[in-house]
């Protein structure tokens, strides 16, 4: 999921990354993570956080939460250059914020 390149023992990552960050809000409840048709995660989230880093490997990219109790999907458009994206349930709302990288 995440590539890094390395020269000798010197590592560098892409730019264009997105940092996904799946609250612990989550806890208990089973879920699907897909960037466009890419399934990333597909577990029951235990009680803590958990964080994926991916190199943005299309021009457009979509993030899918996917709650495999009740099949509700919800989108979000991601930007291109890469970013950083909280996902946290609220309320029984799947809840998406994104900013941008530092």
């Amino acid at each position: 999921l995440y590539k890094k390149r390395c020269k000798g023992t010197v590592c560098k990552t892409s730019a264009d990354l997105y940092t996904i960050q799946v609250e612990n809000s989550f806890a208990g409840d089973s879920i699907s993570v897909y960037i466009n048709d890419s399934l990333l995660l597909n577990c029951t989230m235990g009680s803590t956080a958990l964080t994926l880093q991916v190199n943005r490997f299309a021009e457009e990219n979509a993030l899918m939460i996917v709650d495999n109790k009740s099949d509700e999907i919800t989108p979000f458009s991601l930007n291109p250059k890469g970013s950083i994206v909280n996902v946290a349930k609220k309320d029984g709302k799947i809840s998406i914020q994104e900013s941008e990288r530092e």
